[in-house]
Parts: C-alpha cells; sequence; structure tokens
C-alpha cells in the first residue's frame, strides 16, 4: 500500500488525485450551495411558527429539504438525475448544457463551480507544497468556495460553516499545521473583534447595519487558519477589492448605493491569497513597516 509520503512524493498521482476529488468536491458544494440556505429558511419558518404557537393545521407543510434529500432532478421537467449525468463537468459537456430529458438549458454555473475547485485545489498544493499542510488547507478552500456563492447569491455566511471552520482551524493550528497555536487564536479573536467593532461604530454612526454578523464569523475563521499576522492583509485586500467593485456596479450597473453588497466574496478572495501567499505578504508588511 502506498504511504503518504510516498504518495506526496510522486506529482503526477498527487496532482491526479487532487484534481478527481475536488472536481467531486466541487459538485457536492454546488449541492450545499443551493439546498444549504433553503434548509436555513426552513428552520427559521418552523421556529418562528413554533415561538408563535401556530396550530399544526397552519403551518406550512412541506418536504423537509437536507443535503441528500430529495434526489437531485431537472427543475423544468423533474427528470431524476441519473449517476452518469452527474459527472463533474463531463456530463454538462456530453449533454451539452442540456437536461437529458427535456432539453431545457442547464445552467454553466455548475461545471463552473466545479472546475474553480479543482483549479483552486490544484494551485493550493502547487503553492504551498507537496506536504500534509496543503492537504488540510483544502478543507479551507472548499469551505471558501462554497461561502463565497451563497453570499453572492443569498447575502447569507451560514454559521454551519464558518463556526465549524473557526474551530477546525484552531484544532489544526494548535498542532501547527499552518502556523503556531498563539498565532491562531488571536487571529480568531482580532478577526471577530475588529469587524465586531467596525459594524457598532458604523451603526452608533448612522444608525444602519453595515455589514452581517456572518463576515465577524468568517473573518475570524481566516484568523484562526491564517494567524493573526495576516488579518491586516486580509482586510485590506477585501476592502479594496469590494470598493472598486461595489462602484463598478455603481457606475456601469446603475446600482443603487442602498443595495447592499455582500462583503463575504471580498474576504474569501483576499484569505485565499494570503494562504498562497502570507510568507510573501509578510516580508512586504515588514519591509514596508520597516521591521
Amino acid at each position: 500500500m502506498i504511504t503518504l509520503d510516498a504518495f506526496l512524493a510522486t506529482p503526477w498521482l498527487l496532482f491526479l488525485s487532487v484534481t478527481l476529488v475536488s472536481l467531486c468536491i466541487g459538485s457536492f458544494l454546488n449541492v450545499v450551495i443551493l439546498r444549504l440556505p433553503k434548509m436555513m429558511h426552513q428552520d427559521w419558518r418552523c421556529q418562528c411558527e413554533e415561538f408563535l404557537e401556530l396550530p399544526e393545521k397552519q403551518r406550512k407543510q412541506e418536504e423537509r429539504t437536507t443535503l441528500s434529500k430529495p434526489a437531485s432532478t431537472c427543475p423544468s421537467c423533474g427528470h431524476g438525475i441519473r449517476a452518469w449525468e452527474n459527472i463533474p463537468v463531463v456530463s454538462w459537456l456530453v449533454l451539452r448544457g442540456k437536461c437529458a430529458s427535456c432539453k431545457a438549458p442547464i445552467s454553466p454555473r455548475y461545471p463552473i463551480i466545479e472546475a474553480v475547485t479543482a483549479i483552486f485545489s490544484v494551485m493550493t498544493i502547487a503553492v504551498i507544497g507537496p506536504n500534509e499542510s496543503a492537504l488540510w488547507a483544502l478543507l479551507l478552500v472548499w469551505a471558501l468556495v462554497a461561502l463565497t456563492v451563497i453570499d453572492f447569491d443569498t447575502q447569507l455566511l451560514p454559521d454551519s460553516i464558518t463556526l465549524p471552520l473557526m474551530w477546525l482551524g484552531l484544532v489544526l493550528n494548535y498542532f501547527g499545521v499552518l502556523t503556531d497555536f498563539n498565532s491562531a487564536f488571536w487571529g480568531a479573536v482580532a478577526g471577530y473583534l475588529s469587524l465586531w467593532s467596525v459594524y457598532w461604530l458604523f451603526k452608533l454612526v448612522t444608525g444602519k447595519e453595515g455589514m452581517g454578523h456572518g463576515d465577524f464569523k468568517l473573518l475570524a475563521a481566516l484568523g484562526a487558519w491564517l494567524g493573526w499576522q495576516l488579518l491586516p492583509a486580509v482586510i485590506l485586500l477585501s476592502s479594496v477589492v469590494g470598493a472598486v467593485v461595489g462602484i463598478s456596479l455603481m457606475v456601469f450597473k446603475k446600482h443603487g448605493r442602498e443595495v447592499p453588497i455582500p462583503f463575504g466574496p471580498y474576504l474569501a478572495t483576499a484569505g485565499l491569497i494570503c494562504l498562497w501567499f502570507g510568507s510573501e505578504i509578510q516580508a512586504f508588511w515588514y519591509g514596508f513597516l520597516g521591521v
């Protein structure tokens, strides 16, 4: 049986395995992105119905959505997706982006998410290096892909992803996977409190909420994975990208100032950049500050 060290020392096998596994993970992320917000809304509605003590007859009756049920179907004709129609990227290309039954178009976002997940995963191994730390870092990459698309779609950053991600980062860095535990602990604390402070300062000054609580938790998770030293870079990069995108939307798409723009995708993008090039960014910061 091949050992982990032999696996990591065999580039073609490592990158092929990471690509294939990541394509499958990307397919699963498509399910998470689509269903997790629906599951959250169902839970919130049930909680509201219970709080209001509505009679059973007045409660909305619908099939509970989970990550495994109901089975995937075509939204146009209800055709059940067969195994061969669910092969990442390949099935979409073979079917030419159409349902096998009714020929309704299938959104290209599904193979795009699968392909992006694989590309980012391979980049992570290539940049960090063929080691166990890079394999663990794939979990962060996959979570950030899911959070980015969910936030774009719904402006939600689910606690069921951000909080386990933060705790996992702390546990892994207790063993020094990506940074030392002291840096990870204070990274989680500083990550949460920095945006929490901005949120409350903005609310006290304007009376409005400038960001969602999920952004605090995502930055805390990034701090737990990357350490407090990279938090300034994450905040600066995400703010710059967010400002450029926001201004572009207002100028070219007449995006109103009152229309909220999700901040999670920019935090996730900055987190990926710092994961890949953290040491170079740190060296730049220290050089810039003359440390």
